[in-house]
């Protein structure tokens, strides 16, 4: 498979590089001149750095490569997931596919498609435990944190590649009512309605909902109809009580709802979209957060406390083919309570302390039977007997493979971090040790007759019964170190170098995705055909761990017209997960442990303000990601590079703003960026490829303190490109990105 970036959108970004270039190099002299950014600019963050519970310092201030993004550019780039914002976030990348059951995340060369994920995530300071919940749509975003290498010591399990950290807008600090809607290509609309209040100067309250639906980019050609829509809604409650910083409460409850088409898969070979089986997915979440934070003097104590609750339902037609081979339908409902309790110093002299606890508990009931149909029994199964010179037949026209897993884990942790500052210096320590355990009871089931004739016309008739159950159980202790140092430098010690080595972890788990091969084996071996699975061997899989090795700088001018981070890592990685299809024509997928995998990079972002009516950003990301020891005993993959993770990422941005002083208008802003990616390998045989492409949007606002118009297009140039390739029972597909979209939003804020 090969797929060509377009030639014009390459050549659209050589010209915007250089100018970019010339822009930044001139902030310097615009900041002696004395020009100063406006309050609200996308490079006056400063103000909204600050993380509340665990870091409680600036960001910038601490030896961590991070990225914010405040409310302004939120709005201004229209941003509503974790999606939407990871395109300026160097070495960050969030596929488009499937799904938003899907929800991939790649950050320097760490990942995976399915199971544990790579980042964490916390909204309102509440952890999700399962990444499949990650796609979701959000209103009123205050601000996004997304911290990148490991920050296992303060977050624990599933953070070896960062924490994203998402914070909704406070009713103390907002009051009003906002309104929205968005309308755009594919018939797609958004409908938003928040209100804020204040009670009195402790107590405020917030509600906010928002509705969407789209009628999808991609039709399939068996149904004629498109096979990406959409519709979701969700809504969020929130309290916040504070007295005077001594005392604050915060409590969020939200609900979402999501049914989607989804699975718009196209064959590598032709690039059509035609199966004949339904495919989709519905989600409906519960998340309740309670954060009580108690300042007594020199500390502080804080207990954060959380529970999520989802039930979704995926059906597939999983050979993605105009025939009728089999179908899966995998149904959840899972519960998770998370608490953490953090004790951390206020004093503001050279030492500071954190201790902390957690502890959480999930419980996942699962079900996912596979429905083998005509086509699926005869290619599948009864060709096996016509292979030993036997006709055979089957009684019906399916055959159900049914399983069901109960899934408990629970697991807790302690942890410290220590800060010392001399001088210029400053000094950071910590360690965590973090205990997990996970279970899977399992019954597979199958029942059906079939038939077989010999030569002189003797039919044999046959009842075929598999009942298989059992219990797996893995348990994992680690412990989890990290050291930092930090020179300040400059009048102010704004500026910053430092070095840190830490080390990243990711939890064990199962492959409930290979059951119905495991059941399919038992039947073929009932049958007298092939030889069992090891269920043990391939049903778990081993915790990943790593080490990271980072040099970084926080760079700065005095008036923050010019901010710029830049960084060099190192990732030693043993044991990392990969999902792999194993070869043969099987149903299913697995995660599996890469021996060990090296990847090393740099990243660069910048942001500058040369003059106050125009803003610009840069940033770019390089990752190295190979595998160092990778013998699947019948290839060793050692010195290719590791699939799905690109190579190459590169923002560029640039935002104009007129200032109008009319009174029923404020200022336009003209907005364009470039956004591109790859190349991405496929498989790890390193002999499939999305080559680097190139992204163009733009957009134009029009704002008002009680309204704003936003005009805006997205792959401007139409480039096609692959978002996803995999493999299905031998056959090859892939998704393509989105098409040429355009739209328009108008905000109300009253």
């Amino acid at each position: 498979m090969r797929v060509v970036p377009v030639d014009t959108m390459l050549r659209t970004l050589c010209h915007i590089l250089p100018l970019l270039c010339m822009l930044l190099t001139a902030a310097g002299a615009s900041a002696q001149s004395g020009s100063v950014p406006d309050a609200d600019s996308v490079i006056r963050m400063e103000s909204v750095q600050v993380t509340a519970v665990k870091q409680g310092l600036a960001l910038r201030g601490l030896p961590v490569t991070a990225s914010v993004i405040g409310r302004t550019e939120i709005d201004r780039r229209g941003i509503a997931t974790v999606r939407d914002a990871a395109h300026a976030v160097p070495n960050f990348h969030i596929p488009e596919y499937g799904s938003r059951m899907t929800s991939s995340l790649y950050i320097r060369g760490l990942g995976a498609r399915i199971d544990q994920p790579v980042m964490g995530l916390n909204i309102d300071n509440v952890p999700y435990l399962n990444k499949d919940t990650y796609d979701l749509d959000l209103t009123d975003i205050d601000r996004i944190e997304i911290l990148r290498g490991p920050q296992s010591t303060l977050f624990g399990r599933n953070t070896m590649g960062g924490v994203i950290n998402i914070y909704t807008l406070s009713p103390l600090s907002y009051q009003g009512v906002r309104l929205g809607i968005d309308y755009g290509s594919g018939n797609t609309q958004r409908y938003r309605a928040s209100v804020y209040h204040k009670t009195g100067e402790r107590l405020g309250f917030s509600l906010s909902g928002h509705y969407g639906r789209s009628d999808g980019f991609f039709r399939n050609l068996r149904t004629g109809e498109r096979c990406d829509w959409e519709r979701d809604g969700g809504a969020r409650l929130k309290l916040q009580y504070n007295d005077n910083g001594r005392l604050r409460i915060e409590n969020t409850l939200a609900f979402t709802a999501l049914r989607q088409g989804g699975y718009p898969y196209a064959s590598a070979e032709t690039g059509r979209i035609d199966y004949n089986d339904p495919c989709g997915y519905r989600r409906t979440g519960l998340s309740e957060g309670l954060t009580i934070r108690r300042k007594a003097g020199r500390f502080s104590v804080t207990s954060i406390t959380g529970y999520q609750y989802l039930d979704d339902r995926m059906t597939l037609d999983q050979d993605f083919l105009p025939v009728s081979y089999f179908t899966l339908t995998q149904q959840r409902r899972e519960h998770a309570v998370t608490e953490d309790l953090i004790l951390r110093s206020e004093q503001t002299g050279p030492y500071r302390w954190l201790f902390g606890a957690f502890a959480f508990f999930r419980h996942t009931a699962m079900e996912a039977p596979v429905v083998f149909k005509e086509d699926g029994l005869r290619h599948l199964i009864l060709d096996r007997f016509e292979q030993q010179g036997v006709h055979a037949g089957w009684e019906g026209d399916e055959f159900l493979l049914d399983s069901r897993f109960r899934t408990p884990d629970y697991g807790g942790a302690l942890y410290h971090e220590s800060t010392f500052e001399r001088g210029r210096w400053r000094f950071t320590a910590g360690v965590r040790i973090d205990l997990e355990a996970s279970r899977l009871s399992y019954r597979s089931r199958a029942a059906a007759a079939y038939w077989t004739a010999t030569s002189d016309g003797t039919v044999y008739p046959h009842d075929l019964r598999v009942d298989e159950s059992g219990r797996l159980r893995q348990s994992f202790v680690e412990l989890l170190p990290r050291l930092a140092v930090q020179l300040r430098l400059g009048a102010a010690r704004r500026n910053t170098l430092y070095a840190t080595v830490s080390k990243g972890y990711k939890a064990g788990g199962f492959n409930t995705q290979m059951f119905s091969d495991v059941l399919q084996q038992l039947v073929m071996k009932e049958m007298g055909f092939g030889s069992l699975y090891d269920v043990a061997d391939v049903v778990t899989y081993k915790p990943e761990k790593s080490w990271n090795y980072e040099i970084g700088a926080h760079l700065s001018n005095a008036s923050h017209t010019l901010e710029s981070d830049a960084a060099l890592f190192l990732i030693d990685c043993r044991d990392q997960q990969l999902t792999v299809f194993p070869e043969g024509q099987i149903t299913g997928r697995m995660m599996t442990n890469a021996g060990r995998t090296r990847s090393f990079g740099g990243e660069f972002s910048m942001r500058a303000t040369p003059w106050e009516p125009l803003a610009l950003q840069l940033s770019y990301g390089y990752t190295h990601a190979t595998f160092v020891r990778f013998d699947t005993g019948r290839a060793d993959y050692a010195g290719r590079f590791i699939p799905y993770a690109p190579q190459h990422t590169l923002h560029a941005s640039a935002a104009y703003t007129v200032r109008t002083n009319r009174p029923w208008l404020d200022a336009i802003v003209v907005r364009a960026a470039a956004d591109c990616t790859g190349p991405i390998y496929w498989n790890e045989e390193n002999s499939l490829r999305q080559p680097f492409y190139a992204l163009l949007e733009a957009s134009v606002r029009f704002e008002h303190r009680r309204w704003a118009l936003d005009l805006w297009g997205r792959n401007l140039t139409g480039t096609r490109y692959a978002s996803f390739y995999f493999l299905s029972v031998g056959n090859a597909f892939l998704q393509r990105g989105r098409p040429r979209t355009f739209g328009a939003s108008l905000s109300l804020f009253l």
